[in-house]
């Protein structure tokens, strides 16, 4: 047995270009594909060579209730919509003391969507804004 203890409740904190964009309650995409390609050598009916190719990152979404820091993304896309110009950013996984846990540096982050907040007076759900980003690469910070 290990001494580890895991976070049962995570925060994930963004900033991208310097720009602390806040805490989020949810984050997916934190991923990678690598292509294969296969090559089957003549002579050779045992097994056909798999070569790595090029890597595919993931889309990243981030999710989180209308906070004062809703406003921070509204005026990061104001910026970005004159010119988009990737920037690097980090994402850090913190529990909710605000403790670390872990961070990836991402790299050449550009936009791809912001969902704002849905708001219905009938049902008594938080109102929710989401932003997805496009990026060229994930590593550990």
């Amino acid at each position: 047995m290990t001494d580890e203890i895991f976070a049962t409740s995570v925060f994930f904190k963004l900033t991208i270009g310097g720009n602390d964009l806040g805490a989020f309650h949810t984050c997916t995409g934190l991923g990678a594909e690598v292509e294969m390609e296969q090559y089957a050598e003549g002579g050779n009916n045992g097994f056909t060579w798999q070569l790595p190719g090029r890597i595919t990152w993931s889309n990243i979404t981030l999710t989180r209730p209308v906070t004062a820091d809703t406003t921070k993304i509204a005026q990061w896309l104001d910026e970005i919509v004159r010119q988009v110009e990737p920037k690097d950013g980090e994402i850090v996984a913190l529990r909710p003391d605000l403790s670390r846990i872990v961070s990836w540096q991402v790299l050449g982050i550009v936009p791809v969507r912001w969902q704002g907040p849905s708001f219905d007076p009938a049902r008594s759900e938080a109102a929710v804004e989401s932003l997805e980003i496009a990026h060229e690469g994930l590593r550990p910070s």
